[in-house]
């Protein structure tokens, strides 16, 4: 298992753990509520923190992925190019 999907995997157990333990707390139910809002607003940052994150590093292999292609093409251009000088066509 990955590590993103490990966090993730464990973020969820610990959202869902809070969501029980505050609706079994002794306390008001708009209190309750408002904890319950709080903790998905915190949740709702996390997705979109770690979103951006993985788009982050989607981008920086996307790059990578072209400039190897780049260099790729470049070598087979300079190698037909050698090629056509010693095998005449």
């Amino acid at each position: 298992m990955s590590a993103v999907k490990w966090m993730i995997a464990i973020s969820i157990g610990a959202a869902a753990g809070a969501a029980v333990a505050l609706i079994y707390a002794p306390q008001s139910g708009a209190r309750t509520r408002r904890q319950i809002r709080r903790g998905l607003e915190d949740a709702g940052d996390y997705i979109r923190e770690t979103a951006e994150t993985i788009g982050g590093q989607a981008e920086k292999c996307v790059k990578q992925g072209k400039d190897v292609v780049e260099m790729v093409a470049d070598r087979a251009t300079s190698a037909y190019g050698a090629a056509r000088k010693v095998i005449p066509m």
